[in-house]
């Protein structure tokens, strides 16, 4: 018996835009997949890369940071230093050799529950393509084919 492999996604969604845009795709009885796991923050801005990286490390296969659309942030500019902080991060994890797609930063706003819902559809079908992670017991996190594994 075999089961379809379901990814585990942890997303950091901004508590005034993002958060409040996975409220009303709620509210709107929207169907999306599961495999997300919500932590609201203040702003998208104080996700720091670090965090990113601890949850790759502790068992996610896919990280989405979502906030404020630019010019729209609670904090003024938090989302530009969010901006700033995943295309840098981005290429650290390509230096790693975990692909980058595992980590998108997605602008969602408050009213935008339909683009919270399509966002969360297509990086779950992101990941599921590339497929889990691969974690040795020293600690690294590498992408199966990376350990020549056959997906």
């Amino acid at each position: 018996m075999s089961q379809e492999y379901e990814p585990k996604i942890i997303g950091f969604l901004c508590r005034w835009c993002s958060y409040m845009g996975a409220d009303l795709a709620g509210t709107m009885r929207a169907k999306y997949v599961p495999n997300v796991i919500p932590i609201k923050v203040m702003c998208s801005g104080r996700v720091d890369p670090e965090f990113v990286l601890q949850a790759i490390k502790k068992g996610a296969d896919g990280v989405l940071v979502a906030g404020c659309h630019p010019g729209d942030c609670h904090y003024i500019e938090g989302n530009y230093k969010t901006l700033r902080r995943m295309t840098l991060l981005s290429q650290a994890i390509k230096s790693f050799g975990i692909d980058p797609r595992r980590v998108r930063l997605e602008w969602v706003s408050a009213a935008e529950g339909d683009v919270f819902v399509k966002t969360i559809n297509e990086f779950t079908q992101t990941i599921k393509e590339l497929g889990p992670l691969e974690r040795l017991s020293n600690g690294i996190v590498r992408e199966p084919a990376a350990a020549g594994v056959a997906r």
